[in-house]
């Protein structure tokens, strides 16, 4: 079905309201408003009449040339790239210098829900346009009545009650529509365009709606140039790996009818193979995009599908925008709207398999500013959002339980990485393909061993200051029980792990890395203490030498790695045994740009936050020896069974020590016995010495 056509009972039943706006907005160009806003308002009323034009131009199934597609899709989002960036009312601190910091702020956050415009007009999404259109003209008319009763500009307040009750009244609608596309493989907005498009005509990509860079283009350019062949072994591993992961965790796929796939734009031709590889499973995909609406946002990281940021610096700005409105009562509309909408669309939600996701990596360091004139959360409201998120997975779970989906991810490089990206990208492919039976038996080896252990003990060499102990579980029966899961590549693609989730009290020490990138942020000289399990404290070297740059790193740590929280347990304890990962990031001297997905296999790593079973806790998991692993609980996910509130973070962010800041790894027994299974970053336990042959250049 033509997707213009698929919401046209909805976009019939609010035709007129939308057409009215339209004619509202348009006449504001007529009219007189002092200035510094009337310069605002004249800025966004012709943002939104561009959104009409194109509303109206894509519904007419319009023909454009590569270069008239270019073209438009700067105009749409120029405002926000770095170079206008400076200059735009969807900055904050311009916004603010400009209207003043109360009212630059709200007038900024209005901007930038008027800028999803652009992608619900792709997908002709008029109910949620009229919306915003709306709240628009109803502030603009304050304004307006303020200036005729001589004030300068209205209360502050009383711009703040009418975003915040544009937020809470559409909360319904917005929430609805999100969790339904994350469901319903009917709306096909972006599977229709993979399916059908020439993907050899790289204007498909501004079909999406999304900002396309150079980099989307370079991309989509390359995997064309690539045999179908290698297309299609890229494709395989990555569906294979989702098939295998209900294998080995013992859960039926042909229960299941739908699978989320989510990946970054330029992959067209390796997801087409891979959406016909899941509907040969009997999955229909999924794909919807990345949220642009505040209500919906995710605050780090993003999930669906999504083009290139136009701006990094834009996104980390507006990461808080929920500040506007968040607190108890919107907390409570959000959760009931959620609880409706899974109740609604419940029957989707049964026979969905869960996420296969394509990750990318290569892009430039990102260092953010910190703006006075963005949101930011009060800790009330930081501690209301914890409990919305801890709430929403609960909800989550009820609909589509953790122990009968899976998922799987993969990771691929992008152009921006650098001149070795063909080769890159060549060696990336190897290393999603390696020997599975070998490594298999490898890490049953350290798993044995492991095994033998009260405790691991974690240290760094060099300038690398990690010092930890991980306490593990007591098994009642070695012939049956075991710490550690062996991974290989399913789940979690490219292979080489393996991990437990440690006992809390008694794991204590210093966890220090030198560099690593996580959620797209490069950390430097981070840092985190441990005591009884749970940190204590931490930093980063971020924002050296910048005044209060410890409050800054500090920050930033805890909204990237523990999202909001204050304090997080280790819910994870893990070596990586993916040498290979090891020496190719050696070779490209690439290790600051590689993704957690590949990177944790490159050295030991920790989590902080929920354990690897949070929701699936009680379902039995073996590995390829028979061998129950038993370390599915901590002295915190245990409180699911008596205060569920407490029991979850929903966040589990992965740290990882790489070999070359490794010192030793030992498993030391109750009696103090030691078995070092690592010394100075290179393994020395018998049976697993063949992992040294990639850091030797072998």
């Amino acid at each position: 079905m033509d997707y213009r056509y698929l919401l046209q009972e909805e976009n019939e039943r609010v035709m007129e309201r939308y057409q009215l706006s339209m004619d509202r907005i348009r006449a504001m160009k007529e009219e007189d408003m002092a200035e510094p806003y009337g310069g605002y308002f004249r800025s966004v009323g012709a943002f939104v009449e561009m959104m009409d034009e194109l509303v109206n131009s894509l519904y007419e199934g319009e023909e454009l040339s590569l270069a008239q597609m270019e073209e438009r899709n700067l105009r749409l989002y120029g405002d926000v790239l770095p170079e206008r960036y400076g200059e735009s009312y969807a900055n904050p601190g311009y916004a603010a210098k400009k209207l003043g910091k109360e009212l630059g702020q709200l007038l900024c956050f209005l901007y930038t829900e008027i800028r999803g415009e652009i992608v619900l007009a792709f997908e002709r999404r008029l109910e949620e346009m009229t919306a915003v259109n709306e709240t628009f003209i109803e502030i603009y008319n304050m304004f307006q009545e303020a200036f005729a009763e001589g004030k300068k500009a209205p209360a502050h307040k009383e711009i703040q009650d009418a975003l915040y009750w544009y937020v809470s009244d559409y909360t319904d609608l917005m929430v609805r529509f999100r969790i339904r596309e994350g469901l319903d493989p009917a709306l096909s907005f972006a599977a229709d365009i993979i399916r059908e498009s020439d993907l050899s005509d790289l204007r498909y990509l501004y079909r999406f709606g999304e900002y396309v860079s150079g980099g989307d283009m370079e991309l989509a350019a390359f995997m064309n140039s690539l045999p179908q062949e290698t297309v299609n072994r890229m494709a395989d591993t990555y569906t294979e790996g989702f098939r295998r992961g209900f294998r080995v965790m013992g859960r039926d796929l042909s229960k299941k009818k739908t699978v989320v796939v989510e990946y970054q734009l330029g992959f067209e031709r390796m997801i087409r193979r891979a959406m016909e590889n899941f509907e040969a499973m009997g999955l229909k995909p999924i794909l919807y995009r990345a949220a642009v609406q505040s209500i919906n946002r995710r605050t780090a990281g993003k999930r669906g599908y999504y083009g290139s940021s136009p701006n990094r610096q834009y996104e980390y700005d507006h990461r808080y925008d929920n500040a506007l409105y968040m607190g108890s009562n919107l907390k409570e509309r959000k959760l009931a709207a959620t609880r409706a909408a899974y109740e609604e669309f419940k029957d989707l939600a049964a026979v969905c398999a869960g996420p296969a996701v394509v990750e990318t990596f290569g892009l430039p360091g990102f260092s953010p500013v910190n703006s006075e004139a963005a949101f930011s959360l009060s800790p009330h409201q930081q501690e209301v959002s914890l409990e919305m998120a801890n709430e929403i997975r609960r909800i989550t779970n009820q609909y589509m339980p953790g122990d009968e989906t899976s998922f799987t991810i993969i990771a691929f490089p992008r152009p921006e990485i650098g001149k070795d990206f063909p080769g890159i990208f060549e060696d990336t492919i190897a290393l999603n393909t390696l020997d599975y039976e070998k490594y298999q038996k490898i890490q049953q080896t350290m798993i044995d061993a492991l095994d033998e252990a009260d405790r691991v003990h974690i240290t760094g060499r060099g300038d690398n200051r990690t010092d930890l102990w991980v306490k593990l579980h007591l098994l009642k029966d070695r012939e049956k029980e075991t710490n550690f899961e062996n991974c290989v590549a399913d789940v979690n693609i490219p292979l080489g792990e393996v991990f437990t989730s440690p006992v809390l009290e008694g794991t204590r020490g210093l966890l220090h890395v030198g560099c690593v990138y996580i959620e797209e942020y490069q950390f430097r000289d981070l840092w985190l203490r441990f005591e009884d399990g749970r940190v204590t404290d931490y930093g980063c070297g971020n924002f050296k030498p910048q005044e209060n740059w410890e409050e800054q790193g500090r920050a930033l740590v805890k909204q990237v790695i523990f999202r909001g929280h204050d304090q997080l347990p280790m819910g994870e304890f893990a070596i990586g045994t993916n040498t290979t990962a090891y020496a190719m990031a050696e070779k490209y001297q690439i290790g600051d740009k590689l993704p957690i997905l590949i990177a944790e296999k490159t050295g030991p790593h920790f989590a902080v936050g929920d354990t690897c079973y949070s929701f699936s806790e009680d379902s039995p998991m073996y590995n390829p020896d028979g061998k129950e692993v038993i370390a599915r609980d901590n002295e915190v996910s245990i409180l699911r069974k008596s205060d569920p509130s407490r029991a979850y973070f929903s966040c589990h962010t992965d740290i990882t020590v790489p070999y070359s800041e490794l010192g030793d790894i030992a498993a030391v027994t109750a009696e103090g016995t030691e078995t070092v299974l690592i010394r100075q970053g290179r393994f020395v336990l018998e049976g697993t010495e063949e992992l040294n042959q990639a850091l030797d250049g072998k």
